[in-house]
């Protein structure tokens, strides 16, 4: 199967990136069936989706995007597909106890990924495995506070840019007229955001 190390090396890699995203797969469908508790499933689907950024960066590099390998080897995985390449965190779970703690942590997450986020674009931070993480980890914190708008503004303009680099790979880096546009709409969602806040008082 391989002439030597380095092929060896090859095929290793894209066999952790297949193992991930059945892993992924099965994972979301035990879910599903209630199979697994929700801190498991979240624990577990944060770890498959950070190894699997890491693997896809590994295996593929600008050979191949993740879409073109999943049909290459013929995966037919299409719970994988939409956690790993479209949403990037796991399904959220609103916690219901010690409320009024969860909503001040919550709140104070998102401010802090918000500003990370956006210095990191004024910084002239442009490639997916840089931004992808930062937009990641806002939108988990948006996703998790309670009571927003059904289309709530910031969640709408991060999930469309997170799903815009997921569709990316690793190495990719967003030109001057993305970038620009990126910087702009985070300072939309932000402005969104603490107007929201305001509300809530």
């Amino acid at each position: 199967m391989y002439e030597s190390q380095k092929e060896r090396a090859t095929y290793d890699n894209l066999a952790d990136l297949y193992t991930i995203i059945l892993a992924t797969e099965h994972l979301e469908r035990a879910y599903a069936r209630d199979a697994v508790t929700e801190q498991e499933y979240k624990t577990e689907c944060n770890k498959l989706i950070s190894q699997f950024r890491l693997a896809e960066k590994v295996a593929l590099g600008k050979t191949m995007t993740t879409e073109t390998f999943m049909q290459v080897y013929q995966m037919d995985c299409p719970l994988a597909t939409e956690r790993l390449l479209k949403m990037g965190v796991p399904e959220q779970i609103k916690s219901s106890d010690n409320a009024r703690d969860y909503v001040v942590v919550t709140v104070a997450e998102t401010v802090q990924f918000f500003i990370t986020t956006m210095d990191a674009v004024q910084l002239d931070q442009k490639t997916v495995d840089v931004l992808q993480p930062l937009l990641s980890d806002l939108m988990d914190a948006l996703t998790r506070l309670p009571e927003t708008p059904k289309d709530f503004i910031p969640n709408r303009i991060v999930g469309c840019w997170l799903q815009k680099l997921n569709l990316l790979r690793a190495v990719d880096e967003l030109n001057d007229e993305d970038t620009k546009q990126l910087d702009h709409d985070l300072g939309s969602a932000y402005a969104e955001f603490t107007r929201f806040l305001k509300r809530q008082k």
